[in-house]
C-alpha cells in the first residue's frame, strides 16, 4: 500500500455498481456524488473522527472489494450531469 504521505492529491474513485463517485481532496477531506435513481447528491465531508479517517484511508489505499479508479474525467462528467 502506497503511503498517504507520498500521493499526488486529488485522487478518484467510484464504487463498482456505479453509483458513488469520490474525489479524495486529501486524507482528511474528500468529496462524494450519490447517484439516486435519476438524482445526482454532491456531499462535501471533512474527517474528523476514526470512521471518516478509515474510510479516507480505505479509498486510497484498500478499495479493490467495493471500488475501482476512476479519473478525473469521469468523475468531472458525472458531477456536471
Amino acid at each position: 500500500m502506497q503511503k498517504v504521505e507520498d500521493i499526488n492529491f486529488p485522487i478518484y474513485r467510484k464504487y463498482k455498481n456505479g453509483k458513488r463517485f469520490y474525489k479524495i481532496i486529501n486524507k482528511k477531506e474528500f468529496e462524494e456524488i450519490q447517484i439516486i435513481g435519476t438524482k445526482i447528491i454532491i456531499n462535501h465531508i471533512k474527517a474528523t473522527q476514526l470512521p471518516g479517517f478509515n474510510f479516507i484511508n480505505d479509498l486510497i489505499g484498500d478499495y479493490e472489494g467495493f471500488a475501482e479508479v476512476c479519473g478525473e474525467g469521469e468523475y468531472e462528467m458525472v458531477r456536471n450531469k
